[in-house]
């Protein structure tokens, strides 16, 4: 599915409905589009293979990734997940994906994560951090940084250099800042929050794996708890998937229940 704008632009297809018709069944049972098996794979091998240019090289870096447990309110995430209300605007939760954005906002919200970002930043005084949503990013400006701290940011909001003191925090929104930029003066990435995308977290994480970073070690740490949620994603995550906001919560095109 991914290579359908290649092939479309090559002229093998006239449109994605026409690539669709031709090579793709759908399952019925999934309640969210979901591709069952595809037809005539082989002219779709032959296809790819003639559009792909082999390019031979190897990588001198080293990826390390490791997983950081930070704690969350339970009590907070079960209530929302039984009451289906949302604390925040006073009203009932109508969607799935507003669901899991209230559950994502109390496990993100949570000191424990704060102290983490803050306790690996004293072994790395120099972090390019990544995170989702403007609440983190309002945490994330006012946490208690060590003294003579730099703080820039690359959002919505604001476009700024990477800093180049001794001590500085580069906060980074995903969508805005997963491509686009490079940094080869640092070999650390905190992953504030996790990325729906699996696409998306390869590509923050190559912000820092060039092949003309001086680095050979490249370090990079998620944040993770152990709600269903952070679970839920971590999983869609390993397995190359992007997470699905209407499978997690069982719904898919219908209105959440609204709540008693």
């Amino acid at each position: 599915m991914d290579y359908i704008p290649v092939f479309i632009a090559n002229g093998f297809y006239r449109n994605k409905t026409d690539f669709v018709d031709r090579h793709v069944v759908w399952s019925y049972r999934a309640k969210f589009p979901k591709v069952d098996r595809y037809l005539d794979t082989r002219r779709l091998v032959r296809l790819r293979d003639s559009i792909l240019v082999t390019m031979d090289f190897q990588r001198p870096t080293v990826s390390h990734h490791e997983d950081v447990p930070v704690s969350y309110n339970i009590a907070e995430y079960k209530t929302l997940m039984r009451k289906r209300w949302n604390p925040w605007e006073d009203r009932p939760v109508e969607t799935a994906g507003e669901l899991c954005m209230g559950l994502r906002r109390i496990v993100n919200s949570d000191e424990s994560r704060q102290l983490a970002l803050l306790e690996l930043m004293e072994d790395h005084p120099k972090v390019i951090v990544f995170y989702n949503f403007d609440y983190e990013l309002d945490i994330l400006r006012h946490l208690g940084y060590p003294e003579g701290t730099e703080i820039a940011e690359w959002n919505g909001h604001k476009h700024q250099e990477i800093p180049t003191g001794d001590k500085w925090v580069y906060l980074v929104q995903y969508t805005v800042g997963c491509e686009g930029w490079n940094c080869i003066t640092k070999d650390t990435i905190i992953f504030y929050s996790q990325n729906y995308s699996y696409k998306v977290m390869v590509q923050a994480a190559g912000r820092i794996d060039r092949l003309t970073t001086p680095y050979t070690d490249l370090y990079y740490y998620h944040l993770k708890s152990f709600s269903g949620i952070d679970l839920a994603i971590g999983k869609a995550l390993k397995e190359k998937k992007n997470f699905n906001e209407g499978k997690f919560v069982g719904w898919s095109t219908k209105p959440m229940p609204k709540a008693a």
